[in-house]
């Protein structure tokens, strides 16, 4: 039997000690070594991209690893990879460190120097329980069987109350699965969290059941999970708030870590109040969103947002995705003022503003049953293409490859904080040295559905008889004033023509438009005073067409001259 072994290992001279005993073990192949602790996940991670069957079977962890605690690194490399047997390389294998590390997942400790017989053996028992472990993982279990440890986590969160997370978390859901996707959707807003009643369900069992769990198999996970008609699995938030409390951060790791072997995307909306279940999932997330509205005031809660993170040293700016939900065309916040008051990555895509749409659905519990030429779904599953969540795989590979996202929690402090209650909205993790999936550039996805340009039009066409009948009015009253300054000049032609002898009702209408007929009368001859009048129909919008039934007069007078 051939073992595959990666040494992890910071320091010079317990790597050149490997080095030497490692190559003497019976079927040991000894694989390039790692530093570091984000070398040693990325590795691992490329490798499992590929297939499962790529991991190494041993992982040889030395203690001074660096720059994260060993423990931590050892804890995140069980839960997502956990066909890999880790051995901690330790100077100091006293009690507590070897309880300490049975409990991150460690299958056995290695003490410094090195003896030959030692070694071997903790690598020939890690080397067998990796083997079996990948055989339980790939005889499936209901449906449940293993994908390998490369199922994408997208942790949603908002930056207040009411900005369409849990809308959005299930719409990216349902586009996920609708191109061919294993999903599973994730309630982890514990006191609040209501994705069943957009949904229509009704189960008795939620997140919280999984919390005491410390082994979470395939069957539990099954038991736990409703397989809704829309083909999405759902993991429900406790229909007692109080019960939220059950699920910490370890608790919410495992769930994450057991949903990842079995389902290639798991969705996460993780509610709008931090808590240490939440900041624990989104740490490990693949990708981190952010929910927005385009207000003053939800700008600003997106922003203190992002620095509660990063204070609490969850995840920095960098590796944040805003989405902008509810946009406009003329409303005045758009996403770029957003990634620049937050200093967060915009997404492309935003959400149109078109609650009329999602009424019925959401009334109904069947956010699934959206009208499919609705702009607000078309927008969602062109978010999820921008996202890499219905075009191909976040992580390992592929058009929206990326790599996945190595952040711990690591200190004391930030677990400190979130036990004792510190609040804000959940975010993602990761230190300064984390790398959040990248937003595909521009152009390499075609935006569908035109975000609000659907509505416009509708809007548009709604008001077009409106605006018709204004100009209509205008026109109109043009057409008055201009009859009457017609009418006023005939008259004055007319008069001026009778004075002097000629034949003043021809001099009237001398000048008329064809449009307009009149009837001039002149009087007065012989008396010294010459008076015209002339009377005109005022046109009905097109002159010549049609006349109104009154009319406009005009009146001028002149002094007779005298012939000679």
């Amino acid at each position: 039997m051939t073992i595959r072994i990666l040494p992890a290992v910071g320091d010079v001279e317990t790597a050149r000690a490997l080095g030497g005993l490692l190559p003497q073990l019976p079927g040991a192949l000894v694989l390039h070594g790692v530093g570091d602790s984000a070398r040693l996940l990325d590795a691992l991670a490329t490798l499992a991209a590929a297939s499962v069957d790529e991991l190494p079977e041993v992982v040889l962890l030395h203690e001074r690893i660096g720059p994260l605690p060993a423990l931590d690194v050892l804890r995140e490399v069980a839960l997502r990879f956990p066909a890999v047997g880790v051995v901690l390389v330790t100077a100091d294998p006293g009690p507590a460190l070897y309880a300490a590390a049975m409990d991150c997942g460690a299958r056995g400790l290695v003490a410094l120097p090195f003896a030959y017989e030692e070694l071997a053996a903790r690598v020939q028992a890690a080397a067998q329980w990796a083997g079996g472990m990948r055989r339980h993982l790939a005889g499936g279990d209901g449906g449940f069987a293993d994908t390998g440890p490369g199922g994408t986590l997208v942790a949603l969160a908002g930056a207040k109350g009411g900005v369409g997370t849990t809308v959005t978390a299930v719409h990216l859901a349902l586009a996920a699965h609708a191109a061919g996707r294993r999903v599973a959707l994730v309630d982890l807003d514990l006191q609040s969290g209501d994705i069943a009643s957009y949904l229509d369900v009704q189960f008795r069992r939620s997140v919280a059941d999984l919390a005491g769990i410390n082994d979470i198999s395939a069957r539990v996970l099954q038991d736990a999970v409703f397989p809704h008609p829309s083909g999405l699995g759902l993991l429900l938030a406790p229909g007692e708030g109080e019960r939220g409390e059950d699920v910490g951060d370890l608790a919410a790791r495992q769930i994450a870590a057991a949903l990842r072997r079995r389902y290639e995307v798991v969705v996460v909306d993780c509610g709008t109040y931090l808590t240490a279940a939440g900041a624990a999932v989104v740490e490990t997330a693949d990708l981190a969103l952010l929910l927005t509205t385009p207000d003053v005031v939800c700008v600003r809660a997106a922003k203190r947002a992002v620095r509660l993170w990063d204070r609490l040293q969850i995840r920095k700016a960098d590796g944040i995705v805003t989405v902008v939900n509810r946009l406009t065309r003329g409303a005045e916040i758009q996403p770029p003022l957003v990634a620049r008051t937050t200093g967060t990555r915009t997404a492309r895509t935003a959400i149109p503003a078109a609650y009329k749409e999602l009424r019925p659905a959401v009334d109904s519990g069947r956010l699934q049953d959206l009208d499919a030429k609705s702009s607000v779904r078309q927008a969602m599953r062109s978010l999820a293409g921008e996202l890499g969540l219905a075009g191909g795989p976040v992580r390992g590979g592929g058009t929206h490859a990326a790599p996945p996202d190595r952040s711990l929690t690591g200190g004391l402090r930030r677990r400190r904080a979130l036990s004792s209650g510190a609040g804000g909205a959940p975010g993602g993790g990761g230190t300064g040295a984390d790398q959040l999936a990248p937003v595909p550039p521009q152009g390499r996805f075609r935006r569908r559905g035109g975000g609000d340009r659907g509505q416009i039009t509708v809007e548009f066409a709604g008001v077009l008889p409106l605006i018709l009948l204004v100009l209509a009015v205008i026109w109109q009253v043009v057409l008055v004033g201009y009859t009457y300054a017609l009418a006023g000049d005939a008259a004055d032609k007319g008069a001026r023509a009778g004075a002097v002898g000629h034949d003043c009702a021809a001099a009237a209408r001398a000048d008329l438009p064809g449009a307009w007929t009149a009837e001039p009368a002149c009087t007065g001859t012989g008396t010294g005073l010459i008076h015209a009048e002339v009377a005109l129909r005022v046109p009905a919008l097109f002159p010549g067409a049609a006349n109104w039934p009154w009319t406009v007069t005009g009146s001028a007078g002149a002094a007779e001259e005298e012939r000679r």
